[in-house]
């Protein structure tokens, strides 16, 4: 059990046991929920979304999609040094 002191600007920081165990890094977000007998609950928030929404970032505007064996031959010829 971690106990926390209180700023007089009413601001705790959270050590850093308690920030690796909920897996928040800088820059990431904690969700905390009031709940009706006085407790709280803090949770890291999860970035949703899918797999294919980083594909996605990876396209340019124009350019076509090229197949796995256009990717293996790509591969292949940086492998040899012929790029």
């Amino acid at each position: 059990m971690s106990v926390l002191t209180v700023t007089s600007k009413g601001q705790i920081t959270l050590n850093n046991d308690i920030l690796k165990h909920l897996g928040v890094h800088p820059g990431g977000r904690i969700n905390v929920e009031k709940r009706p007998d006085g407790s709280v609950e803090v949770r890291a928030v999860r970035r949703k979304g899918k797999i294919s929404d980083a594909f996605r970032m990876l396209k340019r505007e124009g350019q076509r999609s090229i197949s796995i064996e256009e990717m293996n031959e790509i591969i292949r010829k940086g492998w040899a040094g012929q790029l």
